[in-house]
Formats: structure tokens, C-alpha cells, sequence
């Protein structure tokens, strides 16, 4: 008789583990992310909007995912009269778990949010419904960011043009749809750091600028921190495949060996004005990195970005690739 009970014992344990799960599972669905929203208000002045300007199109370079791209030229600069309409895809063919899409941030689409919607989603991760968003846009980032500075790309996208267009819905797929409620967390805010501090203001704007989100390794979407800014991301694009490069100071694998004034060269030789690119011809090398937008960034950010990779602990990681992000 005991023999006979433990098949019912251990059919009942599963059943109640199971039951347990789905609760798990309901509960996160339904109730989570639980981000209330925060009173805030985002004046548009004149100087808010110019330094939100210069943010969302150098610096965060929010235009560069919420915008069209023309990939016939380098860098795949923005076609103009898309700022912010949203729509680039991106797909499980580059590593992610589902098919992300950028939603349209100007002002057809943000006509009804509030200002305390639109901070929960840039510093948070939580749409205006309620659901979450996938870090594709590094909303863990940004909620540490100045609250100033969130303010002002806001007052900026709301004097944008209003684009009539609305893309699909972005698609996560199993587990990713389940998983992704609980990424979202509350805004954690710094207060941005001296210019005259350059590492920390370095460190600032790195993270800002999301560098670490393509130039670590990632899985499923996600990056190994433990290798942070040691490049080998790949991101699969129609005529290949490009890889991130290392940019921690290893002298061997990394950029160790550059001088700050080559640093700055890099991203100035971008400047779409000064250097204007024609339509990429068969064979010649593409990359994923905006460089036309960050070659807008102004020098002096560009030697505090400098200052702190090259404060960073080198790591030896040598990038295998035929074309570069950098």
C-alpha cells in the first residue's frame, strides 16, 4: 500500500509545482512591469530643446533606431523627412529574441502621452499601456542619466515634425514575451558630472551614448558585461556580417595605441557636410555605427569619451572580421 501512495504523492508535489508556475507566470503578465508614473513636466525652451537636440542626434542618437536609415551609403545615414517616424526592425537574423520595432516618437504618434508617460518609457522601459519595452533601447542606461537631460530630448521630440506613420508592434518571442515584464525598473537619476571632471564625464556620456551596448559581445540579445566594450558583437546585415571592435586600451587588440587626436579624427572625418558619401559601390565596407551622427558631437565630449575608455582595464580580445563598427 505505501508503494502505491508515492506515485500519488509525487503526481500531487507536480501538480501543485505546476500550478504555482502558472500563477507565477499570470502574475507577471498581468501585474508587472509596476512602474508608477513620476510627476514631471518638460518645458519646451528655447535652450531645452537645443540641448535635447544635440543629444538625440549626437550624443544618445535617438534618431539613429527611430528613424529611417539608407543603407546604400556608409553608415547608414538617416533619409531625410523620417526623423522619428520609427519602424526599423530589429529581427532574430541579428541575435534578437523576437522582432523588435522602433515606434514613431514624433509628435503624431506622442500627441496623447504625457510627459510623465514618456520619461516611465525613456528611463524605464514602460510603454504608455503598460507593457514593456525591449532594451534595445538602453533604457537601464538612461534612467541613470541626468533628469535634465531626459527633459530636454523630450522637449526636442515634441517640436519635431509629425510623421503620419505607424509601425507594427514589436513581437517577442517565447520565453523573451514572458521574461521582458520584469526588465523594466524605476529611474535611478544622477546629476550630470563637471565637464572639468573629464573620466566621470566621460563615463557620462559613454553611457549616454550606449557604446557599451555594441561593442561587448552578446547573446540572445543581451551583452556579457564581463567582456564590456572588448567588441566581437555581430550584427547581420543584407551583404554580411559586421563585428563590433574592441575599444578597451589594450595596446594589441584594443585601441591602446591611439593618441586622443586620432580618436577625435575618427569621428570628425564622418562629418556628413564637410565629407559628404556617395552610394556604397559593390565589395566596399559597411558599418552599423552612426557615424555620421556621433561626428557631430562636440570635441570636448569626444576627448572625455576618450579619457574614460582609455581609464578602463584593458582587455586582450582579438576581433576576428573582415568590416568593423570602428
Amino acid at each position: 500500500m505505501k508503494k502505491k501512495k508515492w506515485p500519488v504523492i509525487l503526481g500531487g508535489a507536480v501538480a501543485a509545482l505546476m500550478l504555482i508556475v502558472i500563477f507565477v507566470v499570470i502574475y507577471i503578465i498581468w501585474f508587472l512591469p509596476n512602474i508608477p508614473l513620476k510627476e514631471i513636466k518638460a518645458e519646451v525652451t528655447a535652450s531645452r530643446v537645443e540641448r535635447g537636440k544635440y543629444l538625440a542626434n549626437h550624443v544618445m542618437v535617438c534618431m539613429d533606431c527611430h528613424s529611417t536609415r539608407d543603407w546604400a551609403k556608409f553608415s547608414g545615414p538617416m533619409v531625410p523627412g523620417t526623423d522619428g517616424k520609427g519602424g526599423e526592425i530589429f529581427d532574430q537574423k541579428m541575435g534578437f529574441p523576437g522582432n523588435f520595432r522602433s515606434p514613431n516618437i514624433t509628435p503624431f504618434h506622442l500627441k496623447d502621452w504625457t510627459d510623465a508617460e514618456i520619461y516611465r518609457a525613456i528611463t524605464s522601459g514602460v510603454s504608455k499601456d503598460g507593457h514593456p519595452l525591449f532594451p534595445i533601447m538602453p533604457y537601464p542606461a538612461y534612467a541613470t542619466l541626468d533628469t535634465g537631460d531626459i527633459l530636454s530630448v523630450m522637449a526636442y521630440i515634441r517640436t519635431i515634425p509629425p510623421v503620419d506613420f505607424t509601425p507594427p508592434r514589436s513581437d517577442p518571442a517565447f520565453p523573451m514575451n514572458i521574461v521582458l515584464h520584469l526588465f523594466p525598473g524605476k529611474a535611478d537619476p544622477v546629476v550630470r558630472p563637471a565637464g572639468t571632471d573629464t573620466v566621470k564625464y566621460g563615463e557620462y556620456l559613454v553611457r549616454a551614448s550606449g557604446c557599451i551596448e555594441c561593442h561587448t559581445p552578446a547573446k540572445h540579445g543581451q551583452i556579457d558585461k564581463k567582456f564590456a566594450f572588448s567588441g566581437g558583437r555581430e550584427f547581420a546585415m543584407a551583404d554580411g556580417m559586421l563585428t563590433s571592435s574592441n575599444i578597451t586600451p589594450d595596446a594589441e587588440t584594443g585601441i591602446g595605441n591611439w593618441s586622443q587626436a586620432v580618436f577625435i579624427a575618427r569621428f570628425k572625418s564622418y562629418d556628413p557636410i564637410a565629407h559628404p558619401f556617395g552610394d556604397l559601390k559593390k565589395g566596399e565596407q559597411q558599418s552599423i555605427m552612426p557615424w555620421t551622427m556621433y561626428a557631430g558631437m562636440d570635441s570636448t565630449d569626444l576627448v572625455a569619451i576618450f579619457k574614460y575608455l582609455q581609464s578602463l582595464p584593458p582587455v586582450k580580445h582579438r576581433v576576428v572580421k573582415n568590416r568593423t563598427l570602428m
